[in-house]
């Protein structure tokens, strides 16, 4: 630690003695970033466009303009949700076999794991291919949109924090491209011994994964920071 360097700092919070003795209040100080992997405190630098800051000690990233990613994630959010409609409301796939005619829907497909005896892989299906995707584009979409109205609703912050925290906790648990690979390769072996033929929800699966991609690619840090000055003038 380097106390001469005017952009390395000691702490993220200052504090401060009150008057009264031995009270001591804590402030939040916004332009301060701290390093993600190893601590080290930094004055948060105006950056360029399509810049980049990183630590001094470990090279990991501190900041980086995202200057209208947040207009640019919004239509892609959107565009998420009409695909995960389409994939959840169409069959994924049509098999013919010795006349039978049989369709299935991904909701379908959990119904006859539960019958079948199967209710943990059906729980895991539901939750990581169908509740878990649309709660993550439901709250980003909201907290995007929330940041272009004017009026601020009362306790905003707050549902930032929580959206926020909640989009990042569930983004290991999102499993659509699994589910994808999956019916592709049961698709392939289904060939064989019947009629097979791919479904408007298996399109859609193929679309939703590549704008999933992009969508969770935006860190929902970005909309707290920008909440930041609002909540300063409400204080």
């Amino acid at each position: 630690m380097d106390p001469a360097n005017p952009d390395f700092m000691a702490g993220v919070r200052i504090i401060r003695k009150r008057p009264t003795p031995n009270q001591l209040t804590m402030q939040e100080v916004p332009d301060l970033v701290a390093c993600e992997e190893c601590d080290a405190i930094y004055r948060r630098p105006t950056l360029g466009r399509k810049e980049v800051a990183r630590c001094r000690c470990c090279g990991a990233e501190l900041d980086r303009d995202t200057g209208g990613l947040g207009r640019h994630v919004l239509p892609l959010a959107i565009a998420g949700l009409i695909m995960y409609i389409i994939a959840n409301a169409f069959p994924i796939a049509e098999m013919e076999l010795r006349g039978f005619v049989s369709r299935t829907t991904l909701i379908g497909s959990v119904f006859s794991l539960y019958t079948e005896g199967m209710p943990l892989v059906a729980f895991l299906v539901l939750a990581t291919t169908i509740l878990f995707p649309l709660i993550q584009l439901l709250a980003l979409i909201y907290l995007l949109t929330s940041l272009s109205v004017s009026e601020k609703r009362s306790g905003y912050p707050i549902a930032v924090n929580v959206l926020g925290r909640l989009i990042q906790s569930l983004r290991p648990w999102v499993m659509v491209e699994v589910f994808l690979l999956g019916a592709i390769v049961a698709f392939v072996k289904m060939t064989s011994i019947a009629t097979v033929l791919p479904g408007v929800a298996l399109w859609a699966f193929g679309a939703l994964t590549f704008l999933l991609t992009s969508v969770l690619s935006f860190n929902p840090r970005h909309i707290w920071r920008t909440s930041l000055p609002e909540r300063g003038n409400k204080a």
